[in-house]
C-alpha cells in the first residue's frame, strides 16, 4: 500500500517535473513511510511513496520498469490473485526478477495490453506508461477501494492518491460547490473534490492519455452489472461461505504483520473467526473501547477473542485523548469527512501493536442488507407516487426528516439517497452559506449518478445507493486516508469482486430477507456466537455527542465568523437538539473556507 503521483506537461522541464513530484509525494509521506522513488523522462514523470507488505526487499521499490525499461509503473494497492496470474505468465515464458504483485501487472500488460487490467482482483490504483506507443494509463480498481485523483487540460495530466498533493503542485483554486455537497451528503461525492477541476477517477475506469496528441479518453474496463441468476437460498448460503473464505485467505497474504479490527459486531467477529482458521499462527485482533458503557462493545470483543485465542489488543479512547489528537486528525483528513475519526484511532492502535495490515468489515452492511434503510424501499415507492408538487411542499414542514421528503420530487434518483441519508436540507444550507435554495436544488439534482441504478428495484436499489454513494464516498475514503496517516493498510475482504458479483446476481428474495444479513449469519451460524448475531445492530461510533460538548474548539463562536444561522446551530447542539455529526460538518465547512 503506497501513495502515487504523476505529472505530464510538455511545458515543464524534467527538473521542474521532478521538483513537483517531490512536493506532491512529500505531503503524502505518511501513506508511504518505507521508501520513495521518482522517475522523469522529458515531458512526464512518476513519483512513489512506499508502504511495503509484499517483497520487502529493495527490489520492490518504485517506479518499477519492465521490458528493457519500455514499461514503467507507479502502483498503490494489493493484487490478491497475483500468484495465480504470475503462474500463468510463467507458463507463457515471462520472467520475473521480484516477488512483487507490481511486476505481475507489468508482465500481464506486456502479454495482453490494457485488456489485462480486467483480470486483476484486489484494491489498486496505478499509472502505467508504455514508451513504445507513448501512452499513459491511469487505472482504478473495480470497487473503488483505492483513491485516484486527476486533473486534465489541453497541455497536462496530473494525478495523485490524495487531493492535498494538487495543492503542493501549485496554488490550486477551491471548488466553490464543495460546501454545498458536503452539507447535503455529509461527504463530498465523487467525482467532485474540494478543488476546482480535480476529479476522482471512477471505480473500474481507465484513463488513457496519448502524449503525442495530448488527447485522453476514459473507459469502463469492468463488466456490467450481472444478470439475475436463479439460485436457492441454500445454494446462496453455501456459495457465500465458499467465496468469503477464499477472499479472507487471499487478504491474509503479506510479508509483514497482519491482523483484524474487532469491533464486536457481526462483520468483524466473522472475519476474525475465519481468519483464525485460515492463518497458520494465532491471529492478531485490535479493538477500541470507551469508558462510557453505552458505547463500549468490550464484552462482545472478548467473547470472540477468547473463542479464537487471538493475540488481542485493546485501546480505550478517552475524551482527553480525543481532544489531544483532534487537530492532528483534522490535518490527516485529505478532504472533509464526518466519519473518519474512528478509523484514525483504531489505525493508531493497530500501529502501536506493530501491525502493517488489518482486515476490516467494511462492505458487509451494504451488500448483505444490514442497515435500517433496507426496510424503507416500500416507503420511498409510496411517497414517490404522490404528485411532485405535493412532494416539493415538504420542504416547508417543521422537521428535517420530513423536509427531506422534498428530495423525492427530483427526477434524478439521487433524491432517494438524500431522502434516506441526507444531512442538512437545501433551505438550511442556503441559510448557512447565503445561497438561494433554488440554486442548491439545481446543483444537487444535476449530480451525475450512474444510470445502472435505474435497473435496480427494492432492496437491490437500496444496496446500490449504500454501496455506490455512502460506502464509496464516506467509508472507503475515510478508511484509506485515516489508515495511511499511520502507515497502516486496511483490507476489506467483503469487497472481493467474485463475492460481489455473485451477490448481485442473486434474486432479491434470496439475497435479502426479513433478518438483516441472513446469508452471512446462516453461512457461519455454527461458528458465530449467538450473542454476537442475535442482538440489535449497533454501529461502531464514539461518544461524540458528549465529547464535543467538552471540546471548546468546535463550539467556539469565533470559528463561525458571526454567521447567525451557524451560531443558532451551535446553540442547538449545546442544548441537545442537534446531532454531533451536523455540528462537525458545520465546523469543517467554516474551518476550511476561512
Amino acid at each position: 500500500m503506497c501513495r502515487i503521483a504523476g505529472v505530464i506537461n510538455s511545458n515543464l522541464s524534467e527538473n521542474e517535473i521532478n521538483a513537483a513530484l517531490q512536493r506532491m509525494c512529500n505531503v503524502m509521506h505518511k501513506g508511504g513511510p518505507d521508501g520513495y522513488g521518482y522517475y522523469t523522462d522529458k515531458e512526464w514523470g512518476f513519483g512513489h511513496r512506499r508502504l511495503s507488505l509484499i517483497d520487502l526487499s529493495e527490489k520492490g521499490l518504485q517506479p518499477m520498469f519492465y521490458h528493457n525499461r519500455d514499461l514503467c509503473i507507479t502502483f498503490n494497492g494489493e493484487i490478491y490473485n497475483y500468484t495465480e496470474l504470475k503462474s500463468n505468465l510463467l507458463n507463457e515464458g515471462f520472467h520475473f526478477s521480484t516477488e512483487t504483485d507490481t511486476e505481475v501487472i507489468l508482465a500481464g500488460y506486456e502479454a495482453q495490453g490494457a485488456a489485462f487490467f480486467k483480470q486483476l482482483k484486489g484494491m489498486f490504483a496505478f499509472a502505467l506508461h508504455d514508451n513504445r506507443i507513448n501512452t499513459t494509463f491511469l487505472v482504478r480498481d473495480p470497487q473503488g477501494i483505492k483513491p485516484l485523483y486527476y486533473h486534465v487540460n489541453e497541455n497536462e495530466l496530473i494525478f495523485a492518491s490524495e487531493v492535498k498533493a494538487f495543492k503542493a503542485y501549485n496554488n490550486w483554486k477551491a471548488n466553490k460547490d464543495w460546501p454545498i455537497y458536503f452539507l447535503a451528503f455529509g461527504f463530498i461525492p465523487e467525482p467532485f473534490t474540494t478543488l476546482a477541476d480535480v476529479y476522482s477517477l471512477g471505480k473500474g475506469q481507465c484513463l488513457t492519455w496519448h502524449h503525442q496528441t495530448k488527447k485522453y479518453h476514459i473507459d469502463q474496463y469492468t463488466p456490467n452489472y450481472p444478470d439475475t441468476e436463479q439460485a436457492t437460498t441454500e445454494k446462496a448460503i453455501d456459495q457465500t461461505k465458499v467465496l468469503l473464505n477464499r477472499s479472507v485467505q487471499q487478504h491474509l497474504i503479506a510479508d509483514a504483520p497482519i491482523g483484524v479490527f474487532l469491533s464486536g459486531g457481526i462483520d468483524s467477529s466473522l472475519l476474525a473467526i475465519v481468519a483464525s482458521e485460515l492463518h497458520p499462527n494465532a491471529i492478531n485482533t485490535v479493538s477500541i473501547n470507551f469508558n462510557e458503557a453505552n458505547f463500549s462493545e468490550q464484552v462482545f470483543q472478548q467473547i470472540v477473542a477468547e473463542q479464537i485465542n487471538s493475540n488481542h489488543t485493546e485501546h480505550t479512547v478517552t475524551p482527553e485523548e480525543f481532544n489531544r489528537y483532534f487537530d492532528q486528525v483534522l490535518q490527516d483528513m485529505d478532504q472533509p469527512s464526518n466519519d473518519g475519526i474512528n478509523s484514525w484511532f483504531v489505525s493508531m492502535a493497530a500501529k502501536k501493536t506493530g501491525l502493517k495490515a488489518v482486515l476490516s468489515g467494511v462492505g458487509a452492511d451494504e451488500l448483505f442488507g444490514g442497515y435500517p434503510s433496507f426496510k424503507r424501499h416500500r416507503l420511498i415507492t409510496r411517497l414517490k407516487s404522490l404528485p411532485k408538487g405535493l412532494l416539493k411542499c415538504a420542504q416547508y414542514l417543521p422537521f428535517d426528516k420530513l423536509k427531506r421528503i422534498a428530495y423525492l420530487a427530483y427526477t434524478n434518483p439521487v433524491g432517494e439517497y438524500l431522502f434516506l441519508r441526507g444531512f442538512y436540507t437545501p433551505d438550511m444550507i442556503g441559510k448557512i452559506l447565503g445561497i438561494k435554495t433554488g440554486e442548491i436544488h439545481k446543483l444537487l439534482e444535476a449530480y451525475p449518478l450512474n444510470k445502472e441504478v435505474l435497473a435496480q428495484e427494492q432492496e437491490d436499489r437500496i444496496s446500490w445507493f449504500e454501496t455506490n454513494l455512502y460506502m464509496q464516498n464516506q467509508l472507503l475514503k475515510d478508511t484509506d486516508y485515516m489508515s495511511m496517516a499511520h502507515g497502516i493498510e486496511i483490507r476489506v475482504p467483503f469487497l472481493d469482486q467474485n463475492l460481489i458479483r455473485f451477490l448481485q446476481s442473486l434474486p432479491t428474495k434470496v439475497r435479502f430477507k426479513e433478518q438483516p444479513k441472513h446469508l452471512l449469519i446462516n453461512a457461519y451460524k455454527n461458528k458465530l456466537p449467538v450473542s454476537i448475531w442475535d442482538r440489535p445492530k449497533k454501529g461502531f461510533t464514539f461518544p461524540f455527542q458528549y465529547w464535543f460538548k467538552q471540546n471548546t474548539v468546535i463550539t467556539d463562536a469565533k470559528i463561525y465568523n458571526n454567521n447567525t444561522q451557524a451560531l443558532k446551530l451551535v446553540t442547538q447542539f449545546k442544548n441537545g437538539k442537534l446531532h454531533w455529526s451536523k455540528l462537525f460538518a458545520l465546523y469543517q465547512v467554516f474551518k476550511n473556507t476561512a
